[in-house]
């Protein structure tokens, strides 16, 4: 039951996710309209948004209470779930003019980690001795922890 409400959830997330990357690329340009660009306040928006999708991806596996059985495998789809937020924020802080990636440093760190638990290709399960859940979903609630502390305007 907790599997079918978590992937229900992650569709909707990674809808979302689309359809407000989709709704950002329009066909006319800025030229055309002779409207000056806002290229720096879509930026912090989509910084903003990636940060709040990776607080909700976090949320989600904690509110579906995360990965419910010990067992190698039974805990990828999860892992991945809140992986992919991770990267489009790693993607926005790249983009980002107004902090730098001196700001971003210490989050660029925990989302490599989360790419070295994933890099894996599969979840070991929480009983092997070098499981990959830490090193995903740990570094995932620390990101979060990152993103309270540093607060994104």
């Amino acid at each position: 039951m907790g599997r079918d409400l978590w992937g229900k959830t992650a569709g909707a997330l990674v809808l979302a996710v689309v359809v407000s990357t989709v709704a950002g690329c329009g066909g006319g340009s800025e030229a055309d309209s002779g409207k000056p660009a806002a290229a720096t306040t879509e930026k912090a928006a989509s910084v903003q948004d990636a940060a709040a999708a990776v607080r909700a991806a976090v949320e989600t596996f904690d509110t579906s209470g995360g990965c419910l059985e010990p067992a190698p495998g039974t805990c990828w789809d999860q892992m991945q779930a809140v992986m992919a937020p991770a990267r489009e924020l790693r993607a926005a802080a790249n983009a980002d003019t107004e902090t730098g990636p001196e700001f971003w440093s210490e989050a660029y760190a925990l989302i490599d980690s989360m790419e070295r638990g994933v890099a894996v290709g599969r979840d070991l399960g929480a009983t092997d001795p070098n499981t990959n859940r830490p090193d995903v979903l740990g570094s995932a609630h620390k990101l979060v922890d990152w993103l309270t502390a540093h607060p994104i305007t």
